[in-house]
């Protein structure tokens, strides 16, 4: 066993949650500096007509219709299309593209497979890029500190705690997302899936499985509709 990490410069200008995430700012009370800021800034660039309101709006229409459920369009899709798989795995965002999912930034996709004898974890050491045409938002724990520095140090510990105990025979590959470059898991197919249409298949995956930190599992019930 051994445990790699893809090390790779960063690049501010991108969307890392700098300071205090987004989602933890007060929202009662005085606002805070970042608030006050982002304001100030957006203003200033409405006034000088280089962007328009409508395009705030637009763009935040956009972030908000992404969720992990795109994601777990793609990696049903791979596991029933192995055409399909073969492309995502070269190109995971012109594979993306091709199932009408939009990237509205530069960012290349590197989807990594895991298998038995590999499992793969995502993390930003810096900030907290992450896929987010095809995920949508991270959560809180991906942003937090102990998170980006344990996940490199001590991975198979930080899956432990989320419940995944990996084999000492499965090699563990912790890779780092940069401002351009930013991985998805393709988690394995869970057993006893062999007669589930593709749509059973993606109500299985999880957001979490698609960062690497858990596997994708049967749940308890399975919707025929």
């Amino acid at each position: 066993m051994r445990t790699h990490n893809e090390g790779h410069e960063h690049d501010h200008d991108h969307d890392h949650d700098h300071g205090q995430p987004h989602d933890e700012i007060a929202q009662t009370g005085p606002p805070g500096y970042y608030e006050i800021m982002e304001t100030a800034v957006r203003e200033l660039l409405v006034e000088r007509k280089l962007i328009g309101a409508h395009e705030i709006r637009r763009q935040i229409e956009v972030l908000d219709s992404r969720t992990p459920a795109l994601g777990a369009k793609v990696v049903a899709r791979a596991w029933v299309d192995p055409d399909f798989k073969a492309r995502l795995l070269a190109n995971g965002r012109a594979a993306c593209e091709e199932l009408g999912i939009s990237f509205y930034d530069d960012t290349s996709l590197i989807v990594l497979e895991n298998t038995d004898a590999v499992h793969n974890l995502i993390v930003c050491t810096l900030c907290s890029c992450y896929p987010r045409p095809v995920l949508g938002l991270p959560p809180d724990w991906y942003k937090l500190k102990p998170y980006r520095a344990r996940a490199v140090s001590e991975p198979r510990a930080v899956l432990a705690e989320f419940g995944t105990v990996i084999p000492d025979d499965v090699e563990v590959r912790v890779s780092d997302s940069t401002a351009m470059v930013r991985y998805l898991v393709l988690p394995m197919r869970p057993e006893g899936t062999a007669d589930y249409r593709e749509d059973e298949l993606a109500a299985l995956v999880t957001r979490d499985a698609m960062i690497g930190v858990i596997p994708v599992t049967i749940g308890e019930g399975r919707s025929m509709s």
